[in-house]
C-alpha cells in the first residue's frame, strides 16, 4: 500500500491543505493576516491560505517522524530562517513558536494529533490515515509507479 512517503511534499501537502480547509477546529485566526511567521521575515505571508499551507506542512512532518513526539521548539528551528540583520552577518533565526503552537492545538482538536506528557506530540493513527488516503489518491491521480521518480 502506498504511503505519504511515496510522493513528492509539494503535492501532497497542496492536497492536504484543501482537505484541512473542511474541519472546523483548523482555521486561521483573525491575526494570521498581518502577522509574520518569524522574527526572520520582512513581511506577512503573500498566500491567502498559508495557515493551511503550515499546518499541512507540520501534519505531514509529524507523520515522517511516526512515534518519535516532536516539540515546539523542534518545529521553530524546521520553520525558521536567515535574518538580515544589515551591516552584520545573517544568522539563523527561529520560527514563530505562537503560530505552530496554535496549529498544533487545532490539530490536536481535530484529532490528528496526540499529546505527549513533557516530550512534544506525535500524529495519531486517524492522522495518518488522513496522510496515506491522500497518498494513495494521489498515487492514482497522477498514475505515479512508487519507487519511480517522476516530475508531474
Amino acid at each position: 500500500m502506498p504511503t505519504a512517503r511515496d510522493i513528492r511534499a509539494d503535492i501532497l501537502i497542496e492536497r492536504l491543505k484543501d482537505e484541512l480547509k473542511k474541519y472546523k477546529p483548523i482555521k486561521p485566526p483573525e491575526w494570521a493576516a498581518y502577522t509574520k511567521t518569524g522574527a526572520h521575515k520582512e513581511r506577512p505571508p503573500s498566500q491567502e491560505d498559508w495557515w493551511y499551507i503550515r499546518s499541512a506542512s507540520i501534519l505531514r512532518t509529524l507523520y515522517l517522524r511516526g512515534e518519535k513526539p516532536v516539540g515546539v521548539e523542534r518545529l521553530r528551528a524546521k520553520y525558521g530562517g536567515r535574518k538580515d540583520r544589515g551591516a552584520k552577518p545573517e544568522r539563523f533565526i527561529k520560527g514563530s513558536g505562537h503560530v505552530i503552537r496554535l496549529i498544533l492545538q487545532q490539530l490536536e482538536s481535530a484529532g490528528f494529533v496526540e499529546k505527549v506528557e513533557r516530550k512534544g506530540r506525535r500524529i495519531t493513527s486517524k492522522g495518518s490515515s488522513l496522510l496515506d488516503k491522500m497518498a494513495a489518491s494521489l498515487l492514482r491521480e497522477l498514475e505515479i509507479i512508487p519507487g519511480r521518480v517522476e516530475i508531474p
